[in-house]
């Protein structure tokens, strides 16, 4: 028994190119390259505009890797035809966000700043001081990025202050009760 995920056919949109040789799985297109190495248990052959990956065996693991190769593909085959962006919010007096080259330099309430150099594939936008969103085509790295620029300062929960995400709500908690 196959994986109800991994049974779905990837769709290949138009002006992205994608070739299967062996286990080696490659993707080119309008935003970029990416490539993946399918797992042993998993053939894979592209028809037409369709990719299909097929389980060699049916144990357990080749279930799940089944699944999750499927997932892996279908996200790089969207990743170079439209890309992947995090949007970030910075909240706080006196925090904010400018580019430095090609990185980014924080201001977020301690004695210092916090320079961020962007990893290789990832490039940052700045549409003002308090928002920064993180461009790229592997989708792993853009959410690994954006959590990583988040962790500098997590947002509180007694005023909200720090970087979040754009759609994340924060609880807020009752500060101390006065008389």
């Amino acid at each position: 028994m196959a994986s109800h995920i991994g049974k779905l056919p990837v769709a290949v949109p138009a002006g992205v190119e994608v070739s299967i040789k062996g286990q080696e799985f490659e993707a080119k297109g309008p935003k970029g390259s990416d490539s993946y190495t399918i797992p042993e248990c998993i053939t894979g052959k592209v028809e037409g505009n369709e990719i299909i990956l097929e389980p060699t065996n049916d144990d357990r693991t080749t279930r799940a890797d089944h699944g999750l190769s499927r997932s892996i593909v279908a996200s790089i085959v969207e990743g170079v035809s439209k890309g992947f962006t995090k949007h970030l919010m910075i909240v706080g007096t006196g925090y904010r966000v400018a580019a430095k080259g090609k990185g980014l330099e924080f201001s977020l309430g301690y004695s210092h700043t916090i320079t961020v150099d962007p990893p290789e594939g990832i490039t940052y936008e700045l549409p003002n001081a308090n928002e920064v969103i993180v461009h790229g085509t592997n989708k792993q790295l853009v959410g690994q990025a954006a959590a990583n620029i988040r962790k500098l300062r997590a947002p509180e929960p007694y005023k909200g202050k720090g970087i979040k995400y754009q759609d994340e709500h924060i609880l807020r908690k009752a500060g101390k009760a006065g008389k």
